[in-house]
């Protein structure tokens, strides 16, 4: 508190993460998870977790070593710095042999089937943008235009075989998908009013660039310090190799007019998303970056509560999953902008409120802006999607924006971004 505040004075009150109570089931079970060795019942550690991975599949090659150094640094902080309950140690250790079992399988599909190397992902469209900033009502708006390809949840967790278009038999691998979701939404129910997730449902990159193990998306789900340093100075081009092998597996059963994709954690590594998709199209999506940090926090609170009771494990207010300043990452975008670092043509800064003020105007400027076709079927396609959207169907989500003087210092810092795009404020 400021030594010109008065003691009740409000405004300079920080955004507080506040979980709501866990359900009876989850709290008695993580009680008896505390009289326990859950270290020792649920290991983390790397021998267990490639003797399982591989027994499981009965593959052994995990492909190029690249991912080995992140995926140890991972390890450890998970163990030294997570904090992980029971709940938490159960569900990392499922999510890991998942990764690992999917880096087993992608790199023996490719083994078997050369070819699919030769596939070309042509003008790929990536949502960017802050993390509550709008990308994911946005993929899947876009994404109900018939010649967008999505990537969905059940496709990015088990790509191997790749899904066969036109089989009528349900595949089940979408029920396996499904039952990682409902774990998540009985444990903290309150997720489900922050995130809609399914196992149909598209999702974003990071669902299946977690088998290179260079992600910011570990960031989110856990503190885990020393590994978001080691990937914030080491180069990204493995992820995103990783990222376009996953793409030509599933484009290899049929090319979309355009695959759709959504990365907010791409935001800080633009410059090697452009190395790997040169011809890429970016819909950078805009929105008051206060409202949206002041959100974020509330939902990497909400992710560290669903695998520890550690509270004091949450970020503080402004600042990014990534794990740097929310304000170095919109600068450092403004400026590969403008130093020709990125191409400037082929990115298309979109206003989420100027979006849904007049959705059928936004979409036309929208497609002409990136050079595809807008057939009278597609944009009604996705103005029906818009129209038939349930809202608050699993609640609000309700967050701390903090004080007045916290905003307005916020404000300030965000300043050059917000009148650089034309951002309006929010709060």
């Amino acid at each position: 508190m400021s030594e010109n505040a008065e003691p009740n004075d409000t405004s300079q009150a920080t955004p507080t993460y506040r979980p709501r109570p866990r359900p009876e089931w989850a709290r008695e079970i993580l009680d008896i998870g505390r009289k326990i060795d859950a270290k020792g019942v649920i290991p983390l550690d790397e021998e267990s977790l490639l003797c399982c991975a591989t027994e499981n599949t009965g593959l052994s090659d995990f492909g190029d070593e690249d991912w080995c150094e992140p995926f140890r640094i991972l390890l450890s902080d998970l163990e030294e710095c997570a904090d992980l309950n029971f709940f938490g140690r159960i569900m990392t250790r499922n999510d890991l042999l998942t990764h690992l079992e999917g880096r087993l399988q992608v790199v023996d599909w490719f083994k078997n089937h050369p070819e699919v190397e030769d596939e070309v992902i042509e003008e790929p469209v990536f949502i960017v943008g802050l993390p509550r900033s709008g990308t994911t009502i946005m993929l899947e708006i876009l994404g109900a235009d018939p010649g967008a390809r999505t990537v969905k949840m059940w496709e990015a967790k088990y790509p191997v075989p790749p899904p066969a278009p036109g089989d009528p038999r349900p595949d089940p691998r979408i029920a396996k998908a499904q039952g990682v979701v409902g774990l998540q939404d009985r444990i903290t129910p309150e997720w489900a009013t922050m995130h809609k997730v399914g196992a149909e449902l598209p999702v974003e990159c990071i669902e299946w660039t977690y088998s290179s193990f260079v992600s910011y998306a570990f960031s989110a789900s856990f503190a885990v310090p020393n590994y978001t340093r080691y990937i914030a100075g080491n180069d990204h081009a493995s992820a995103f190799e990783w990222h376009k092998k996953i793409l030509k597996l599933l484009q290899s059963t049929g090319r979309p007019h355009h695959w759709l994709l959504k990365g907010p954690t791409h935001l800080p590594v633009l410059p090697a998303l452009f190395d790997a998709y040169p011809d890429a199209r970016l819909v950078l999506m805009l929105r008051d970056p206060v409202k949206a940090a002041a959100s974020v926090m509330n939902v990497s609170g909400t992710l560290y509560y669903m695998r520890s009771d550690n509270l004091g494990l949450n970020k503080s207010f402004g600042k990014s999953i990534d794990g740097n300043s929310t304000y170095k990452t919109l600068e450092d975008v403004i400026a590969w902008m403008e130093d020709g670092t990125i191409p400037r043509d082929r990115i298309h800064p979109l206003s989420y409120l100027d979006f849904f003020a007049d959705p059928d105007k936004t979409l036309e400027a929208l497609y002409a802006a990136m050079g595809f076709p807008l057939a009278k079927e597609s944009k009604q396609s996705m103005l029906d999607y818009i129209a038939n959207k349930p809202k608050g169907k699993f609640g609000a989500h309700e967050y701390d924006t903090g004080g007045d003087a916290v905003i307005a210092e916020a404000r300030k810092e965000f300043r050059p971004f917000q009148e650089y795009f034309g951002v309006r404020s929010e709060i």
